[in-house]
């Protein structure tokens, strides 16, 4: 086989599996505008890939959780500077040699609020309407945080049950 059908074909799988990735997002949006209560196929898959294993999952504030169940690691730096909130879909591409690549490909509507650092039982929390948000440490040494300053975050707009917050500015 020539070079070029070869390219062609890596080309038209990238092409698919973005596809794929699309629809995936587009359902889970579906769902959450119909709700839970409509039957739709699973928006959350696992897919074989020539460069290597996808799997697309739910970001819990801390982890991806895959559609097996099973917890996938987020590195927190990507976490905080991409500014994930619970419910956000992301496809993690397990390469063959065993690196982990994340792309958000599905994000919740968001909400800001506005509020104040807290820490207990070593974890850093921000105080606002009177809810505490655990957010990332990786975001606290990033915005060079302290106790008692005031911190614009982001949450999900219709999540009213979050417990987690993405870290927008620091004050």
């Amino acid at each position: 086989m020539s070079e070029l059908p070869e390219k062609q074909i890596k080309r038209l799988r990238s092409l698919i599996s973005d596809a794929e990735t699309n629809l995936a997002a587009a359902k889970e949006l579906l769902i959450s505008v119909l709700g839970d209560g409509e039957t739709i196929a699973a928006p959350i898959t696992k897919v074989e890939n020539p460069e290597g294993k996808i799997i697309e999952g739910v970001f819990d504030g801390q982890i991806m959780i895959g559609p097996d169940g099973k917890n996938y690691p987020v590195p927190a730096n990507y976490a905080s500077k991409s500014k994930l909130v619970e419910g956000d879909i992301l496809k993690l591409t397990i390469a063959e040699d065993g690196k982990f690549l994340y792309k958000q490909i599905g994000p919740v509507d968001r909400k800001t609020l506005i509020g104040t650092l807290t820490s207990h039982d070593d974890q850093f929390f921000v105080e606002a309407n009177g809810k505490e948000y655990k957010i990332l440490y990786a975001s606290v040494t990033y915005f060079k945080l302290k106790l008692g300053d005031q911190v614009t975050i982001t949450i999900p707009a219709d999540n009213t049950e979050a417990t987690w917050g993405a870290v927008e500015a620091s004050l």
